[in-house]
């Protein structure tokens, strides 16, 4: 109809309505996939589990790792199968006895007042959870009675420490400090002494601060043996370095931690034309500590892709001194600005010193010629003519 208007060409609706609808218009770049993701988590499937039964060896920890829907679900049926239990064990108690129809002249009963299996069920929660109303209670005429009441107190008090243990760990897992660790979303290569590094930074939102802190790094990548086995996910720990040395670190303030390229580095032929998404590389960092407030070890995780690594670029400072303080400005965490990097190898810089003295002698030209030309190009404010002179 539009068409018909001379609104849109005529052409453009037959090769629209010629185009299959069903077949997707854009492509999602491919790339690798992930061992670790941005937030932590590893992107691992289990499959084809045959022994499932080593789950159920330690019930404590399964439970813990559960979602909360499932924790939740199955901390109110324990209870509730419980009080069940217990009350179809009390009710049949009483009708053994005759307690559910008493006569006249008969002697006194296992359980006062329970007359059904909803008063035995409401005598069930009472003593599973102290409770007491005072209109139900035991007697001495059953002994059978009294250890059933025995075996459910002792019940009670298990599915009560096992359930709220699980419960507390679940709110006090490790994790849960880990998200407010934050790393920055890309990594850099550039120059620092003299030599290229991989440098990344990392920082803790909170104040209190992480007991023996530590940093670990490593890079993962497929390959292939001198004897032919492959080996999709190859694990290499590479050193990091800080300012303190070693892998401890003293996380008060947001750090850059650097790893020094060079001969023992997996990253020693690595070139600016190889950080695209097909390169198959992944650097995998690691910070581990102890929380100060809570004494529980914990793990912060993520990974940089080879695309996700800038080269030539280093980070902004974002540590200030103010009122006699540092402050931390934390909408900076992630920003970085390019610098004069060799676009070779590390191996090519260590064989050929001059690209790093020639990048050196073109920087140092660099702000001086801008200079001179800004110079040459400004217009004088006043000039002298010979009539003056004369």
């Amino acid at each position: 109809m539009l068409s018909r208007k001379g609104i849109i060409p005529e052409e453009y609706v037959l090769t629209r309505l010629a185009e299959d609808p069903a077949e997707p218009r854009y492509r999602a770049r491919e790339r690798r996939a992930r061992f670790v993701s941005k937030k932590g988590n590893c992107n691992v499937a289990h499959k084809n589990i045959r022994e499932q039964g080593r789950f159920l060896q330690d019930v404590f920890t399964t439970l813990v790792d559960l979602k909360w829907p499932h924790t939740l679900l199955i901390f109110t049926m324990s209870f509730l199968c419980s009080w069940l239990l217990f009350a179809m064990v009390w009710w049949l108690i009483a009708f053994a006895h005759g307690d559910l129809a008493p006569v006249e002249g008969a002697g006194e009963p296992c359980v006062t007042s329970i007359h059904s299996f909803s008063s035995a069920f409401l005598f069930s929660i009472e003593v599973q959870v102290t409770i007491g109303f005072g209109g139900r209670m035991v007697t001495e005429e059953c002994p059978l009675a009294i250890l059933v009441l025995i075996v459910q107190n002792i019940v009670g008090l298990m599915i009560n420490a096992i359930m709220l243990g699980c419960i507390f760990m679940k709110t006090a897992q490790a994790h849960r400090r880990a998200e407010t660790l934050i790393f920055s979303k890309h990594a850099v290569i550039a120059l620092r002494h003299g030599r290229l590094c991989f440098m990344l930074r990392v920082g803790d939102l909170r104040k209190s601060m992480i007991i023996s802190a530590t940093i670990h790094m490593q890079v993962v990548r497929k390959t292939t043996s001198p004897e032919g086995e492959v080996v999709p996910l190859h694990q290499v720990d590479i050193p990091m370095e800080n300012g303190v040395g070693g892998n401890s670190i003293f996380l008060v303030a947001p750090l850059i931690i650097y790893h020094v390229i060079d001969a023992n580095s997996p990253l020693y032929d690595l070139a600016p034309s190889d950080l695209h998404h097909h390169q198959d590389l992944e650097i995998i960092v690691i910070l581990e500590g102890v929380v100060e407030t809570t004494g529980i070890t914990t793990q912060a995780r993520t990974s940089y892709l080879a695309d996700e690594i800038l080269w030539g670029q280093r980070f902004v400072p974002i540590v200030a001194e103010e009122d006699g303080r540092y402050s931390v400005d934390y909408s900076k965490f992630g920003n970085t600005i390019k610098v004069p990097t060799p676009l070779c190898t590390a191996r090519q810089l260590d064989e050929d010193r001059s690209l790093l003295d020639a990048l050196t002698l073109a920087s140092a030209r660099g702000p001086l010629r801008k200079r001179s030309v800004a110079i040459a190009r400004a217009k004088p404010k006043f000039s002298i003519s010979p009539d003056s002179l004369s």
